[in-house]
C-alpha cells in the first residue's frame, strides 16, 4: 500500500493505475532500470511520475531532466512541483529552460535561426557588447548576481518567462542566471533539444554542472522523439539557399568566395540535369557531390571565417547554411539517405540536396547506456515494443500500457465509411462528398469541430463545398502559422463554443497535438482520411531500413506512425472525465484490420454510414 506522504503524492487520493504506475517508477528506480509507459490522457501521469521520482532523489545526488517538445508543456510540470512543496514543506530547487534565443534579453533577434542565433551570441560575448552578459561575469557584481540567484530559487518554482522579466529588470542575462540555478537544482525543465542535440548537450550539461550518469531523463510526449532525433541529424541544401548566400558574398566584398559559390551552383544544376525527365527525385551518393568540389575542407573553412566576419555586420548569414551542410554531408552513409529533389518555392524551380537520418538510435542510444535511466511517456507510445526498438533500447526496460481513464460513456467514437481519401479515388466529386459528410456531421453538434485533413491540399480541396454546406462559421489553419497567429485564431475559434464553429486544420500541423480545449470548448474531432507520409524515396528507403533492422518496415515506418498521428487528433477532443465529445474516422480505410488493429481497444469503435442520429442522441442524453 503507497503512502502519499512516503511518495510525496500532493492528491487527496492515488487511483488504482496511478498506483501502478507509481510502483513500476519506484521499482524501476531501485533497479536502475528505463520505463516505456503508454498511458492516456487523463491518468495523471505527471504527477505520478515526478512524486515518485521526487521521493527517490531528495536524498541522492541524482538530477531530474523532465524534457518535452514544445516550452508550452513546461507549466503542468511546475505546478507540480509546487504543489508537492507545498503540500510536503519540501524544499525544491528547480530551474526552468526553453531555448536560448527564447530566453535572451537582446532585442532584434527574431529573424536569426538556430546555429545563427548561437553564432551572435557566442560573437557579442566574446565583444563584450551583450551588457546582460557583462553584468553577469563581472567580478564586482557578485553580490548582487547571488542576491538575484537566491531570490530567484526562494519564488515558488518560477516559470522561464517570468525568471527573464526579473532577471532582464536586474540587467542580468536570463540564461547565464538559470544556469547559475541549474548547478544546484533537483529538477531541470528544458526542452528535447538541450539533451537530444548532440552539440547543445556537452555544453548545457557542462554549465548545469551535471553528468548523464547521475540523471534521470523524463521525455514528455515520447512519441515525438523518433522524429525528432532524425531531425537533429538530418539537413538540406538549396539552390535558393545558393543564391542567397552568393549573393551576399558579393555585397560584402567576399569576391573569391563568391566565386567557389557559383561553381557550387554549376554542380548543383548538372546534378539536376542528370535527373530522369519524368522524375523529380533520386538516390544520391556521396561522391557525386563531394568528388565535384575542389579543397573541400578548405571551402569549409572559407564559408565559417566569412560568417563570422559578416555577423558582425548583421545578425544573420547564407553563407552559414552551405558551411553547415558541407560538413554534415561527409557524414557516414548507414543509417541516413541521400537525395536530390526538384521542388517549386513561390513558383520558382529549387533543386534540393538532402542528407536525411532514418535511424533515431543513434542520438538515444548514448542516452541509455549513459544515463542513470530514462522514462518515456505519452497517451500514443503505442505499440511499445516499436518504441523499443527504434530507439535502441535493450532488456533493461520496463514497458507499462494503461487503457483510458475516462467514462466511456462520455465518448462516442464511430468510423464514417462513406468516403475515401484514397489517392486512386481522388477527383472533384468525391472532395465534395467529403465536404457533404463533414457538413452533416458539424451541423449536427451543438458547438465547436475541428475538422483534421491529411494535408492542405486536400482540405483547400475541400473547403469551397464545404463552406457553403457548413451552417457554422469555418476558420482555417494556415501553413507555417507564428504563434501569435496560432493564438489568436484559437481564441477566435473558442468564442464560439456557444453557437458552435468549424476549425478547418492538418494532421500533421498547428493543432494536431499538444493544444488543449478543456470543458466544452470543443464537442467533436473529425479526421479525414489517413495522414500517411507522402511515398517518396525518403520513405521508401525509411520502410527498407526499418525491414532489414526489425523485420517489420511496413508498420514501424509507414502505418504506425499515421495512426498515431491520428490518435492524437483525437485526443484534442476529450481531456478529462468531465468533458463529453464525438470523435469520428472519415475513410471507408477505417473499416480494414490493418488499420483497425492499431487502434486502442478501449476506444470502442462503432461503424456508422449515417452518424447524425447518433450524433444527436448523444448529446441530448
Amino acid at each position: 500500500m503507497l503512502k502519499k506522504e512516503e511518495i510525496f503524492f500532493p492528491y487527496d487520493n492515488i487511483r488504482p493505475n496511478q498506483d501502478s504506475l507509481i510502483s513500476g517508477i519506484l521499482g524501476s528506480f531501485d533497479n536502475k532500470k528505463s520505463v516505456l509507459t503508454h498511458a492516456p490522457t487523463g491518468l495523471g501521469k505527471t504527477v505520478s511520475i515526478l512524486s515518485p521520482l521526487m521521493s527517490k532523489v531528495k536524498d541522492k545526488d541524482v538530477t531530474i531532466f523532465f524534457l518535452t517538445p514544445k516550452h508550452s508543456q513546461h507549466k503542468i510540470v511546475i505546478e507540480t512541483l509546487r504543489l508537492i512543496k507545498n503540500k510536503f514543506n519540501v524544499k525544491i530547487t528547480a530551474v526552468d529552460f526553453v531555448g536560448k534565443k527564447l530566453m535572451c534579453a537582446q532585442s532584434n533577434i527574431d529573424n536569426l535561426y538556430g546555429n545563427q542565433f548561437y553564432d551572435y551570441c557566442k560573437d557579442v560575448r566574446e565583444n563584450k557588447t551583450c551588457d546582460y552578459y557583462n553584468n553577469f561575469k563581472e567580478k564586482t557584481n557578485r553580490i548582487k548576481k547571488e542576491l538575484l540567484s537566491e531570490k530567484l530559487v526562494n519564488l515558488n518554482l518560477l516559470n522561464v518567462e517570468d525568471l527573464a522579466v526579473i532577471s532582464k529588470n536586474e540587467k542580468i542575462c536570463p540564461y547565464e542566471i538559470s544556469s547559475d540555478i541549474g548547478k544546484k537544482a533537483k529538477v531541470i525543465i528544458a526542452d528535447y533539444n538541450h539533451l537530444l542535440n548532440p552539440g547543445v548537450r556537452e555544453h548545457f550539461l557542462e554549465r548545469v554542472n551535471k553528468t548523464l550518469s547521475n540523471s534521470i531523463l523524463v521525455f514528455d510526449e515520447a512519441h515525438n522523439l523518433v522524429d525528432k532525433c532524425r531531425d537533429l541529424l538530418s539537413v538540406k541544401l538549396s539552390s535558393l539557399n545558393i543564391e542567397y548566400a552568393y549573393n551576399e558574398a558579393k555585397r560584402y566584398g567576399y569576391e573569391e568566395l563568391a566565386n567557389e559559390i557559383k561553381k557550387l551552383e554549376d554542380i548543383f544544376n548538372s546534378l539536376g540535369r542528370e535527373l530522369p525527365i519524368n522524375e523529380y527525385e533520386s538516390l544520391i551518393k556521396k561522391e557525386q557531390f563531394y568528388d565535384e568540389i575542389d579543397n573541400y575542407d578548405e571551402l569549409i573553412v572559407n564559408l565559417k571565417l566569412a560568417v563570422d566576419d559578416i555577423l558582425e555586420k548583421k545578425k544573420k548569414s547564407f553563407l552559414f547554411s552551405i558551411a553547415n551542410f558541407l560538413e554534415y554531408w561527409q557524414g557516414e552513409d548507414d543509417g541516413y539517405v541521400r537525395v536530390i529533389k526538384k521542388e517549386f518555392y513561390r513558383n520558382k524551380p529549387n533543386l534540393v540536396l538532402s542528407y536525411s537520418c532514418l535511424d533515431p538510435s543513434l542520438i538515444t542510444k548514448s542516452l541509455i547506456e549513459e544515463s542513470f535511466m530514462l522514462i518515456l511517456m505519452s497517451g500514443t507510445l503505442n505499440p511499445l515494443n516499436m518504441y523499443k526498438d527504434l530507439l535502441g533500447f535493450k532488456d533493461n526496460v520496463e514497458l507499462l500500457e494503461y487503457e483510458n481513464q475516462f467514462p466511456k460513456e462520455n465518448r462516442l467514437n464511430l468510423i464514417v465509411p462513406r468516403v475515401s481519401t484514397k489517392f486512386t479515388l481522388r477527383s472533384s466529386e468525391m472532395f465534395k462528398k467529403i465536404a457533404g459528410e463533414c457538413a452533416n456531421i458539424v451541423n449536427n453538434v451543438p458547438g465547436n469541430t475541428i475538422l483534421f485533413f491529411p494535408s492542405y491540399f486536400m482540405r483547400d480541396s475541400v473547403y469551397d463545398a464545404f463552406s457553403l454546406l457548413s451552417k457554422k462559421t469555418v476558420f482555417r489553419e494556415e501553413k507555417n502559422m507564428n504563434k501569435k497567429e496560432r493564438n489568436e485564431l484559437l481564441e477566435k475559434f473558442k468564442e464560439y463554443k456557444d453557437s458552435g464553429a468549424v476549425l478547418m486544420g492538418v494532421s500533421a500541423g498547428s493543432f494536431g497535438e499538444g493544444v488543449d480545449f478543456p470543458g466544452d470548448l470543443l464537442k467533436c474531432v473529425v479526421v479525414v482520411g489517413l495522414p500517411f507520409a507522402k511515398p517518396d524515396l525518403e520513405t521508401k528507403e525509411l520502410i527498407s531500413y526499418y525491414d532489414r533492422l526489425y523485420g517489420d518496415g511496413w508498420n514501424y515506418g509507414y502505418i504506425y506512425p499515421a495512426i498515431i498521428k491520428t490518435l492524437q487528433n483525437a485526443g484534442r477532443c476529450i481531456r478529462s472525465e468531465e468533458d463529453r465529445g464525438v470523435i469520428i474516422f472519415l475513410d471507408d480505410r477505417y473499416l480494414s484490420s490493418q488499420y483497425r488493429r492499431c487502434f486502442p481497444k478501449d476506444m470502442n469503435l462503432q461503424i456508422s454510414n449515417d452518424p447524425q442520429d447518433l450524433i444527436k442522441e448523444f448529446f441530448t442524453n
